[in-house]
């Protein structure tokens, strides 16, 4: 069942959220409800499994948060009675945060557990007992295999960023761990796309779901300027190292992790301030980067595709592929960081000798017809002017997979029904549509 966002609500009073929450939200300057939060927290609060497509920053936190919130009950010491899911690091720590002052109106716990740290201080957490869980699948599947919870008390399940999940090769832990979950629990799925593999998580994991859909699609830096520059390897980096300042703050694609931290050190070797993130970076390191990014010290983000996909950056001028995309689709979303929100963006390829049928042939099925050209930096200076951008010394907004920065956090609270189980955070590059099967998740990597 599929029903528009077309809401008019004044208020979250108007759609049933309760008194003491709707007033945490007002303390935080959240007062009118966005499209989709509008449309999916009366369903939601009902009990009803929902799916809900939004673009990022849209709301979809506080359209899950509130009812999370809202219904479930107190957990024991390793039984979570709610379970967030979420495909990265950075999106599970934002969840998190957003979540902590409505759990706190009623009394409730928020803890979040992903890779990239130690063990023991989430082991401690769930021993002492977390209501709400937000968890990278990969993290969570290990944590289940040590035995430091399980998820037989489960109430609510929200899957977000389903479309990313697929992307990155999660859903069959996602699977996996959904089917160790009740099946009277209700089930959440928010998504900016939901169609494929999301549509079998719909089907096999959902009952009588609605559906709710609001807002554009997800950027795609479709809107943005393309150029494709001719540029074999040795050239690139010193390309790449005079687009940065004619262009503003831009987010540099590589292939690989070793790529992108040799790129960032050449690039800071000519006086470009540039900062790696990928998988192999530690947490720490990871927020250090973005954090220099957001505040203007660091004039380029080098990434990798995994790192890049659970972190949206609001003012981004420039997207340079310094390693061609494996695919259309891999393109687009990489462009996608690029001209966000009304504003224009520059997107600019260097394509290799041995990449220009395949780029020729991408190019040709997104319909994009950008000609092949040598680098021109003259053509970047000449665009600077009609391109919204951002001065060097200008935060910039950094938002993690979901939600905006002005909004608050909500935790759940009741029981529904609908299975499925995941949690791989890691390594599995397909989506299938079977269902998996029940008992404990193999062991995996969390990313």
């Amino acid at each position: 069942m599929s029903v528009p966002a077309l809401h008019e609500a004044r208020s979250f009073e108007d759609i049933g959220v309760p008194a003491d929450l709707a007033a945490v939200l007002a303390k935080n300057g959240i007062i009118e409800p966005f499209d989709i939060q509008a449309a999916t927290i009366p369903d939601a609060l009902a009990g009803r499994d929902v799916c809900g497509r939004a673009p990022t920053g849209s709301g979809k936190t506080i359209a899950f948060g509130v009812p999370l919130v809202a219904r479930i009950d107190r957990a024991r010491k390793r039984q979570p009675t709610a379970l967030v899911l979420a495909p990265t690091r950075e999106l599970t720590a934002q969840i998190c945060k957003e979540l902590e002052p409505l759990a706190s109106a009623r009394r409730l716990s928020v803890c979040s557990v992903y890779g990239g740290v130690g063990y023991d201080p989430q082991r401690r957490a769930l021993n002492r007992g977390v209501d709400i869980l937000v968890a990278c699948p990969g993290r969570l599947a290990d944590l289940l295999r040590q035995d430091a919870l399980d998820l037989d008390q489960i109430q609510v399940v929200v899957v977000d960023e389903a479309d990313r999940m697929a992307d990155m090769g999660f859903l069959p832990e996602v699977r996996r761990l959904l089917d160790q979950t009740p099946d009277s629990r209700q089930t959440m799925l928010f998504s900016a796309t939901l169609d494929g593999a999301i549509k079998v998580l719909t089907r096999d994991y959902q009952t009588n779901a609605v559906r709710h859909d609001a807002g554009a699609p997800e950027p795609d830096g479709r809107g943005a300027h393309h150029l494709f520059w001719r540029v074999d390897g040795p050239q690139r980096a010193g390309v790449v190292a005079e687009v940065i300042p004619a262009a503003g703050p831009t987010i540099v694609f590589c292939r690989t992790r070793r790529g992108a931290d040799r790129l960032a050190q050449q690039l800071e070797k000519t006086g470009v301030r540039a900062a790696a993130i990928h998988g192999g970076r530690s947490q720490n390191q990871r927020d250090k980067a973005l954090a220099m990014f957001k505040i203007g010290r660091v004039e380029a983000l080098i990434a990798t595709d995994v790192a890049a996909r659970g972190i949206h950056v609001d003012g981004v001028a420039c997207v340079v592929h310094y390693d061609t995309p494996e695919d259309g689709k891999a393109y687009l979303h990489r462009s996608g960081r690029t001209a966000r929100a009304g504003e224009d963006g520059l997107v600019i390829s260097l394509v290799g000798h041995q990449d220009t049928r395949t780029v020729s042939r991408m190019q040709r099925d997104l319909e994009i017809p950008a000609p092949m050209t040598p680098p021109d930096i003259a053509s970047v200076k000449e665009t600077q002017g009609t391109r919204v951008r951002v001065a060097p010394n200008k935060p910039l907004s950094v938002v993690a997979s979901e939600e905006r920065p002005e909004r608050s956090q909500r935790p759940p609270r009741p029981r529904r029904r609908n299975g499925d189980r995941s949690g791989g955070q890691g390594r599995e590059a397909q989506a299938r549509s079977g269902r998996p099967n029940r008992g404990r998740p193999p062991s995996r990597r969390a990313s």
